[in-house]
């Protein structure tokens, strides 16, 4: 059975596919890291809280306050466990990367390939190695501890080198012969249809800057915790309570974008890819003035030395939370579209 229906089926052809255009290289990489950064967040707080919960026990059993004491020493001598975790995890979820950019890149008719695969193993890297060297470079001008050893960058590089490239190499070749067949549910139209002028806050634009208000209030009282915990020293252990939290977030951004989805398609606006990629992502912009606000307000900070290290940890890990978030709302965009489209009559 097929059905005509108005508004936003009247671009059925035209919506599934969607028009990424000459970006569609770029989309790609940003949907495969975060797949992968995904389940490390997930790995990561799900070690957490088994760590919590084991010292917990641990602490019960025995119930000594030696044995607490030297549990709490043990754990600041081990001191960049989470970074070494995040980027050995990263390195080996870099074929599952590969993997998912290879098959979407394919599938949307893209042909340059071996540039997108490229640019999925390293985008993401290379932004925070870029980021991580301007502050670097800053804290061995002022003589700082805070500088990393040159021994250990040279560590990352060839663990990203003759680790983390070959699998998404590897992942890319094997996405496109196995899942890189067009599967779309109803034809798709050559030629685009124009699009109709619309009130002002249905344009892209203010449909991407408003998607991120509400996945922003579900960890808004979240993340003061969080910065405290980088910035003020303070011990952060409800690792249930964030991983509660990290679900709710992704609930709510792909509920947010599906909406924000709708009313484009439903205003004939078939661009809604990269519109439900930004406005999910932009997320991470609220979260960067929020960070603000917590530097003049919250911390005692001066100097260019710290200000140049806050603000550049806090912009790496906006741009971790922007790809993740933007890509779950493509995700469930996608899905939403297809779902829409199944029995729409395109002529």
């Amino acid at each position: 059975m097929h059905l005509w229906v108005g508004g936003w089926g009247w671009g059925g052809g035209d919506g599934l596919k969607g028009r990424s255009g000459a970006y569609l290289y770029i989309l790609n990489p940003c949907l495969s890291i975060m797949l992968a950064t995904y389940l490390i967040c997930l790995m990561l707080l799900l070690l957490a809280i088994f760590k919590s919960l084991t010292t917990m026990f641990y602490n019960f059993i025995h119930a000594h306050f030696i044995v607490l004491f030297l549990s709490s020493i043990t754990m600041w001598l081990r001191r960049g466990a989470i970074v070494t975790t995040f980027i050995v995890c990263y390195a080996l979820t870099s074929f599952i990367s590969g993997y998912v950019s290879g098959g979407l890149y394919s599938r949307n008719g893209g042909k340059n390939w071996i540039k997108s695969m490229i640019l999925t193993a390293s985008f993401f890297p290379f932004m925070c190695f870029g980021i991580g060297f301007i502050l670097n470079t800053i804290a061995i001008f002022y003589g700082s501890l805070a500088a990393i050893p040159f021994g250990t960058m040279v560590v990352v590089f060839v663990i990203w080198g003759f680790i983390s490239f070959p699998l998404a190499l590897l992942g890319t070749v094997v996405g496109r012969n196995w899942s890189g067949a067009p599967n779309n549910p109803c034809r798709v139209k050559t030629i685009p249809r124009p699009i109709p002028e619309k009130k002002w806050y249905l344009t892209p634009s203010v449909v991407s800057l408003m998607g991120g208000l509400l996945p922003f209030g579900s960890i808004f009282i979240e993340m003061y915790f969080v910065f405290t915990s980088f910035w003020n020293y303070k011990v952060y252990y409800v690792y249930g309570f964030m991983l509660l939290v990290f679900l709710i977030l992704i609930i709510v951004t792909v509920c947010v974008t599906i909406v924000g989805t709708y009313f484009l398609l439903n205003a004939e606006n078939y661009h809604w890819q990269w519109t439900s990629f930004f406005s999910a992502a932009s997320t991470a912009v609220y979260v960067y003035l929020y960070s603000i606000y917590y530097y003049y307000v919250k911390t005692k900070m001066s100097g260019f030395f710290q200000t140049s290290f806050y603000f550049g940890y806090t912009l790496m890990f906006c741009l971790g939370l922007g790809i993740l978030c933007g890509a779950v709302g493509y995700l469930g965009s996608t899905l939403f579209v297809r779902r829409i489209y199944r029995n729409i009559k395109c002529d």
